[in-house]
This record gives structure tokens, C-alpha cells and sequence, in this order.
């Protein structure tokens, strides 16, 4: 069996094992932690999941009237620590901005611990700011500076969408998002409307990321010529939530939205086209008796020119061929003299010849 917890109301969410209890939606529980078991809320009550999870933690029972009453003294203890740090930070003009205060007074090693978390936009020297506030909140402190995703992750709100924040309701680690994720999906490259509450990109890009590249990869680009029932068209928009394909139609110059799987891609047609045609010739092998031309057939254009550069070569003296009067004569010697003048006969208009 499996249930959840969360610590703030509309907080992140954390699975248990529930154990031998069974407590139900908006019961306490105490919840086991490294710091000690903590207080928080049942979200979802105990219930049985179709496959075995193993590794959870196991619920440390149900919270009695003296945990409640720690748990509120711990929430007044922090909000006071936190009004404290805003002065204190103040009164020493250090750029930091507190995010979260945690107070722990179940730790073995120590009695009280005030943890605080900020954000700054560099490396903060607050050695004296430790000093004041150990002494206004006469506990130990740790000051722990987190960046922005972080930031945003503590101190929650509502995204633009008009829900509470991903990082601060279910999500645990923060994965790599780009802008390559956003023109495949084409969004605007606008900073303002890609960007979350943190400042960064907005972690959501990264949900339907693997079914755009899917789409892409598969469906024919814009400006292609298509065959779809309606008739022939060229594509002009892709809808990936609904797998459409939306093609605006050669004939009537209508758009209409077409499955994906009834739009034929380039290669297909192509395929279809060399393969299915029943009008085209099959291909003979070379050399064979049937792929020579007929008497009755027409020349091929390929075979004119090889017969005339070959009665050309027939026709022409070979220049490397030595009469056998000199074949005893050296390469020298037969640099030396001088060839033959040939003579070149031509035949004028009436059958005569000159020379």
C-alpha cells in the first residue's frame, strides 16, 4: 500500500508506506526525516497499487496533541527567525534575499539549529551576520545560499499556466531544458512567455519534448506536396497534440486537417511510383541479346557517338607505328630526321582531285 503526505498545504508531495495504520485525507502523521520525524498532512489515503514499490519510507504513526503543539511552536519560531534575518541582513547592506528558514530541534548533536536559505547574485561574506544572528536567536545557525530554480522550489507560487508551480508540488530534480526544446515546438523565442517563475525556461518545455521530435521525425515538412483523400495538396501546418497534418488543397485552395497516417510522405510517392506503375518498362541486364537494338528500332542517341569515334580511330594513322626501313635507328636519331610530309587530298565540287 502506498500513501502521501505533504508538509505545506499544497506542498510537494512525499510517499510512505503506511504501515500497519490507516489514516485518512487531512489526518497528521508523523513523517521520518533526517532530522527526526516531522509533522505533516495525509493527502492520499492508504491504498493498494497494481505493481509492488518497494524502498518507501514507513510512516512512524499517527501525530498525537503534544507533536501538534511542537510542530506550531516550530512554525512561530520560524516565522520570527525569518523577520529577524530580513532586519539583520538589512542592517549590514549585504545583497541577500532569505528564501526559507527551517528549525530543528530534534537533532542529536545539537539542541536548536536555524537554517537559512538565500539567494544572492554572488558570494556573500557573512561571518559577522552568523555572529548577530546567533545572538538574537541564541540558537546555531547555517546559512545555505541556493540559486534560482531553487529559490522558486521554497518559496512557491503559480505559474503561468494558473496552477502551483511544478518544482514546488511533484517535481524533484530539475532536468536540462533548451531553447532547442521550444523551436521544435514552436513557441515564440520571446523570454517573457518561455520563462518561469524563476527566471529560467520553464521546466514544462520538457514534457512533450520526445513527442514533438516523434512527430517531426515522421510527418512531411512544410511546403510539401502530399496526396491526401480530399486530392492533392502541399503541407502548411503541423498539429502535433491532435497527430494532424494540415494541407492546403491544389484544387479548391482549401485548408484541411488530415491524419498523419493518411498524408503519403515523398518517399513513399516515390516508392508507390517506380514500383507500382504498371506502364513502366522492366530493366534488362547489359550484354544480353534482347537489350540490342532491332533492325526496325530507332538508333539509340548514346550509340551515334561511339560509332563515329570508332571509325575515326579506324580511320586514322597510328603515330607510334615505325615503317621498318628506320626500326633500327635510335630514339635520338630518329629526332633528328625529319618527317615525311604528308600530302592532303581533298575533292572539289566536280570529282576532280588536287593536290
Amino acid at each position: 500500500m502506498v500513501m502521501a503526505v505533504s508538509f505545506e498545504r499544497y506542498g510537494r508531495l512525499y510517499y510512505l508506506d503506511p504501515g500497519e495504520f490507516r489514516p485518512r485525507v487531512g489526518d497528521k502523521v508523523l513523517v521520518p526525516t533526517d532530522d527526526g520525524p516531522e509533522v505533516a498532512e495525509c493527502v492520499w489515503a492508504p491504498q493498494y497499487v497494481t505493481e509492488e514499490i518497494g524502498g518507501l519510507p514507513l510512516c512512524a504513526g499517527i501525530a498525537t496533541a503534544k507533536d501538534l503543539d511542537r510542530d506550531e511552536q516550530n512554525r512561530q519560531r520560524r516565522a520570527d527567525a525569518r523577520v529577524i534575518a530580513k532586519r539583520t541582513i538589512r542592517q549590514h547592506g549585504l545583497p541577500m534575499k532569505v528564501v526559507g528558514i527551517d528549525f530543528v530541534d530534534r537533532r542529536p548533536d545539537v539542541d536548536q539549529l536555524v537554517i537559512v536559505y538565500f539567494s544572492a547574485p554572488h558570494r556573500v561574506d557573512f561571518r559577522e551576520l552568523v555572529r548577530d544572528l546567533a545572538r538574537a536567536l541564541r540558537a546555531r545557525i547555517e546559512l545555505r545560499q541556493v540559486g534560482a530554480r531553487d529559490e522558486a522550489r521554497l518559496q512557491g507560487g503559480i505559474g503561468p499556466c494558473g496552477r502551483d508551480l511544478c518544482c514546488a508540488t511533484f517535481l524533484k530534480d530539475f532536468e536540462p531544458v533548451s531553447v532547442r526544446m521550444a523551436k521544435d515546438q514552436d513557441l515564440p523565442l520571446n523570454p517573457l512567455k518561455i520563462s518561469g517563475a524563476c527566471g529560467r525556461l520553464m521546466c514544462c518545455l520538457k514534457y512533450e519534448h520526445p513527442l514533438y521530435q516523434e512527430f517531426n521525425a515522421k510527418a512531411p515538412a512544410l511546403g510539401t506536396s502530399v496526396e491526401t483523400p480530399a486530392g492533392d495538396g502541399v503541407v502548411v501546418g503541423h498539429n502535433v497534440p491532435s497527430d494532424t497534418v494540415v494541407v492546403r488543397l491544389a484544387a479548391s485552395g482549401r485548408r484541411c486537417a488530415c491524419s498523419r497516417a493518411d498524408v503519403c510522405s515523398p518517399r513513399q510517392q516515390y516508392e508507390a511510383s517506380s514500383t507500382t506503375t504498371p506502364d513502366a518498362a522492366p530493366i534488362e541486364p547489359v550484354g544480353t541479346p534482347d537489350a540490342l537494338p532491332q533492325p526496325d528500332a530507332a538508333p539509340r542517341k548514346d550509340s551515334a557517338p561511339q560509332k563515329d569515334a570508332a571509325s575515326q580511330k579506324e580511320a586514322a594513322p597510328a603515330a607510334d607505328v615505325v615503317p621498318e626501313e628506320h626500326q633500327d635507328e635510335t630514339r635520338e636519331e630518329r629526332r633528328v630526321r625529319k618527317p615525311r610530309r604528308r600530302r592532303r587530298l581533298h575533292h572539289d565540287d566536280e570529282g576532280e582531285t588536287a593536290q
